[in-house]
């Protein structure tokens, strides 16, 4: 038969990337969208994350340093599970946005703040749009780490690039 070039080829074989490619990625992803977030927020806002004076960058420090801890651990965890789910991006962003506020708590003490400052800027950064970022960052940064697990993509490629000969 004219025109017939035999039995259907299998699409190539992609794959999801490594987990811990993908753990890495997210993590380092959430740092960047975090800072970034954070910065236009304070732009727009004309506020400081830490509106407390005196205080150093401890409270940055402590909020950051142990949000991101605690995302890496709940996607690691996340991606265990064969596959992962897309719903693991709500709870991971939700601990992760308390761990900052835990963070920013705590680095306030470091500082040597009293229990009422640290309380404040605590309540503060979790009931303002500072809260809402790095929910956000934390939300978007999981999903991605959760994306490229489960889906097949390969690399984009030129036409040339194929195997077959014509």
């Amino acid at each position: 038969m004219d025109g017939e070039q035999g039995p259907p080829q299998p699409p190539p074989q992609g794959g999801p990337i490594r987990k811990s490619y993908a753990l890495a990625f997210a993590t380092v992803a959430f740092i960047a969208l975090e800072i970034a977030g954070l910065g236009m927020a304070t732009l727009l806002l004309d506020e400081d994350v830490v509106a407390a004076s005196g205080l150093g960058p401890w409270p940055a420090i402590a909020s950051t340093g142990l949000a991101t801890i605690v995302f890496a651990a709940g996607l690691a965890l996340a991606l265990r599970a064969v596959p992962p789910s897309y719903w693991s991006a709500a709870w991971i962003a939700l601990a992760t946005a308390l761990a900052y506020v835990a963070g920013a708590w705590f680095g306030c003490l470091f500082a040597g703040a009293d229990l009422a400052v640290a309380g404040s800027v605590a309540g503060r950064i979790a009931t303002s749009w500072f809260g809402v970022v790095v929910l956000a960052a934390a939300a978007v940064s999981a999903w991605g780490g959760v994306a490229l697990t489960r889906t097949r993509a390969h690399r984009p490629r030129w036409p040339w690039e194929d195997d077959e000969g014509e």
